[in-house]
């Protein structure tokens, strides 16, 4: 937060502050026709589904900015909106930005903020076309809205699943929850004192976990390298667990995920060990890792092993067999949703 040389955002007027965050931006998308200036953007897909999503972001309850910069709050809130246009199989082509900002704001924090947003964007190839700034009384609120598209044939639902489909996930899991416990025990341990430097070495790959997740366009482009259409996904946001009983119960289907299948990344390990914490409950509860989860066919089987950073965790069953961890001693244990629920206070 810029405590000196602050710029009172009431100095430029509603108007006045949007054209100063939206100046330089280019529209680089044949289909974003006309974006930021008049009442409404204009778009044009023509033969494609166009894919539409939302999130909003209150600080208190999804971000803490005590230890979260602007610049990465940014970025985080393109990504996880990217995020969920490519875990339908398509490709994110504008977003839309309202921002509901406190008096505690100035000018220069709505730079880094935007700054950070400008460039999830210029990596992802997409347009910011429009969007809405209001004052607010509790702090700061993000609602960002993206537009994507996809050919009629290629969108992947959550409901394709089928029994003996392989389940497979990118990247690895409970880093972003280790990042996350890490930065509030060490808000806790310097809770009001000023200049602090906590040590984060060798824990560098957490806080980028939390604080700067990279939605997968990679592993998109490389199921499509592949020839490889999922027959469902969805990105890791409220923990695996909680995403594959999502996937079960709309294709109506059982699953099996087993211990030892599933990626975890040595940071994340050490960790959970200092919390001590259960590794696996991490992993598959945490959330936030903005992973894709997707099953495929069996016939897929070797050519999704040949993708990298795809890992194969399990497979669907009948629903009959409900959804289970089959644990590294072989027990099976009822996978039960323990991931982030919004709406529980």
């Amino acid at each position: 937060m810029h405590e000196n040389n602050r710029t009172e955002i009431a100095t430029l007027g509603e108007f006045g502050l949007i054209k100063h965050l939206t100046q330089d931006i280019k529209l680089e998308n044949p289909e974003s026709k006309y974006g930021i200036g008049d009442d409404a953007a204009v778009l044009e897909f023509p033969e494609k589904q166009v894919l539409v999503t939302t999130d909003l972001l209150m600080e208190g309850v999804h971000f803490d900015l005590v230890y979260t910069p602007l610049k990465h709050l940014g970025y985080k809130s393109a990504m996880v909106n990217f995020s969920d246009i490519y875990a339908m199989n398509g490709t994110p082509k504008q977003i839309t930005v309202s921002l509901a900002v406190s008096k505690r704001f100035c000018i220069e924090d709505l730079e880094d903020f935007y700054e950070g947003l400008k460039l999830a964007c210029q990596l992802h190839h997409v347009d910011i076309v429009g969007g809405d700034t209001t004052s607010s009384v509790t702090g700061l609120a993000i609602s960002i809205t993206c537009i994507g598209e996809a050919p009629k044939d290629q969108v992947v639902y959550r409901n394709g699943a089928k029994d003996t489909d392989l389940i497979c996930v990118s990247g690895d899991l409970g880093a972003a929850y280790m990042g996350l416990q890490l930065m509030e025990r060490e808000k806790a341990v310097f809770q009001g004192e000023k200049d602090v430097q906590p040590d984060f070495a060798g824990k560098e790959y957490l806080l980028e976990r939390i604080l700067k997740p990279e939605a997968r366009k990679d592993i998109i482009e490389a199921l499509a390298k592949a020839g490889i259409k999922p027959t469902a996904m969805m990105d890791i946001s409220d923990g695996l667990s909680s995403e594959l009983m999502h996937i079960c119960s709309q294709s109506g289907t059982g699953c099996r995920v087993y211990e030892e299948r599933i990626p975890i990344d040595y940071q994340t390990a050490v960790m959970a060990e200092e919390f001590n914490m259960n590794l696996t409950t991490c992993a598959l509860n945490g959330g936030e890792d903005y992973e894709l989860l997707f099953t495929v066919p069996l016939t897929a089987h070797e050519a999704v092993s040949q993708i990298k950073d795809v890992k194969v965790i399990g497979h669907i069953t009948k629903a009959e067999l409900g959804c289970a961890l089959v644990t590294r001693d072989g027990n099976e244990l009822e996978l039960k949703a323990q991931g982030w629920n919004p709406l529980k206070q």
